[in-house]
């Protein structure tokens, strides 16, 4: 795992490389937003906390670009609040590599979580959806293979999400940022699969014979997320 950056004390000082590109360099790209325009949009955006529905309600994703990125938010606002849970109860056994690795993915997801809500604060304020209520009842965090196996649930299904979503982007510079996001996840994908399987990480049941990786359309990947959130997600509009 030497290719893990050592983690410091300080979470935000450990995220600032990724995070800061991201925040300030595609904002101002896509949103043409002023430098004080996006520091307080972004200084809004840092809070871990969300501000989350009532359980059981039905959440719209949307249509057009924005119904994408409120999916994309969606689906990081699962993968953060996942490996929140993940670094704060630590599975027995866990290892100190593997506890690093995790700890970077969970402050990558949850950077791609603020950047969703920054960009469609920005883009759309009136259309962005709450933070959502996770489901985490069936996963037994202190169990390895529990925790693990839907980790890979989680990347995989993040991985093909994003490949499907990308023809429904109209958006020149969304599709160059969600081929930035998806590569992450894809190295996410790997790590976790061979955590469980060494050397799965690129297996049948994802890269296919031509060697690309598999795309799932909304809904396949919306109802297999569905179990892991209370609200009713619809996402029939979305990229129409």
């Amino acid at each position: 795992m030497s290719n893990i950056p050592q983690r410091g004390g300080d979470d935000a000082e450990f995220a600032k490389p990724l995070y800061t590109p991201i925040k300030r360099r595609s904002f101002f790209m896509y949103a043409g937003a002023t430098a004080g325009a996006t520091a307080l949009l972004l200084s809004g955006c840092d809070d871990d906390e969300e501000t989350v529905t009532n359980n059981n309600s039905t959440v719209s994703l949307g249509s057009g670009d924005v119904g994408v990125l409120n999916y994309a938010y969606a689906l990081e606002q699962l993968e953060a609040a996942f490996y929140k849970q993940v670094v704060a109860t630590p599975y027995t056994g866990i290892t100190t590599d593997e506890r690093m690795a995790l700890t970077a993915i969970a402050q990558h997801e949850a950077i791609h979580r603020d950047f969703f809500k920054a960009a469609i604060t920005q883009a759309a304020p009136n259309q962005i959806i709450p933070g959502l209520n996770p489901d985490f009842s069936k996963v037994n965090f202190s169990d390895r293979n529990s925790v693990l196996t839907t980790a890979r649930t989680f990347e995989d299904l993040g991985v093909a999400a994003y490949n499907g979503a990308g023809a429904l982007i109209k958006t020149d510079a969304y599709l160059l940022i969600a081929g930035k996001i998806v590569s992450v996840e894809a190295r996410h994908a790997a790590y976790i699969r061979d955590l469980i399987t060494p050397g799965s990480f690129s297996a049948s049941d994802v890269v296919n014979a031509q060697g690309l990786d598999q795309a799932l359309t909304v809904s396949q990947v919306l109802t297999a997320a569905q179990p892991f959130i209370k609200e009713k997600i619809n996402g029939d509009n979305v990229g129409k």
